[in-house]
């Protein structure tokens, strides 16, 4: 008789479902039983979000992971409705995005990376005036923070998100949108804008801000790939850092 697996070889490590998550299971379940079907129409992000009683970003998220996915359509008129797709298909594309390993942090910063530097590109290809300002407006913002001696993490990300917005190409800047939660996250999590790194950061920023003000796309994407380098740098040695030390031998 072969020995029993022990124990602890058996267990594996429990998975905590985000609020968004949940609220994508939910929404896979009503098209499943057929409560929803393609060409329905969702309610208002701000009736979603009492329904399920979380915040309405945790709704947005799902939603824009959906939207983005192909799931749902959002129209100007008619707002955000079941794609015309089969229930199959569409239970499928759910689930896909469900078993994403939103925790691997190396393919997290390797996509943000190929769409960050053709995004710069773009945005000091095509930004507008407004664009500009809204780039200024939110370096400053980011500056402050930095400033104040706090890392400032949402206020990095928000100017992230006011150059994929520079593009004028609404996709791109929903893929920005579909991945900047899971940075946050992985940021806060690495502790990255910490020891100084915030301030770097923002130097960063502002090579990268002067590049797309000055219409300059080669520098942009210069910038914008240094800063991406940087990161992944910082994400790599905190890692590193965190790997218990080996254990010194005995002496005999």
């Amino acid at each position: 008789m072969s020995k029993a697996r022990p124990i602890i070889a058996q267990l594996s490590a429990i998975q905590v479902d985000k609020p968004a998550d949940l609220i994508m299971r939910q929404i896979r379940n009503l098209i499943s039983s057929g409560s929803l079907k393609a060409g329905d129409r969702l309610p208002p992000e701000r009736v979603l979000a009492e329904r399920f009683g979380v915040g309405r970003g945790h709704v947005r998220e799902a939603l824009r992971r959906m939207e983005c996915y192909g799931v749902l359509q959002t129209f100007p008129q008619s707002g955000t409705v079941v794609a015309s797709l089969g229930v199959g298909a569409l239970e499928r594309l759910i689930s896909n995005l469900l078993d994403l390993d939103r925790d691997d942090i190396k393919a997290l910063i390797e996509t943000r990376a190929i769409l960050e530097v053709h995004t710069a590109k773009l945005a000091a290809e095509r930004a507008s005036d407004a664009s500009i300002e809204d780039l200024r407006a939110a370096l400053d913002a980011f500056r402050a923070e930095v400033d104040a001696g706090r890392t400032g993490v949402e206020e990095d990300l928000l100017f992230h998100l006011a150059v994929a917005n520079a593009t004028g190409n609404p996709v791109l800047s929903s893929l920005i949108g579909l991945i900047t939660p899971d940075v946050m996250r992985a940021n806060k999590g690495a502790r990255v804008c910490e020891a100084g790194r915030a301030r770097t950061a923002l130097v960063e920023h502002e090579q990268l801000f002067t590049a797309i003000a000055a219409r300059n796309p080669k520098a942009a994407m210069l910038a914008m790939s240094a800063h991406m380098e940087m990161t992944q740098e910082q994400f790599t040695a905190v890692a590193q850092s965190a790997k218990p030390a080996p254990r010194a031998r005995k002496r005999a």
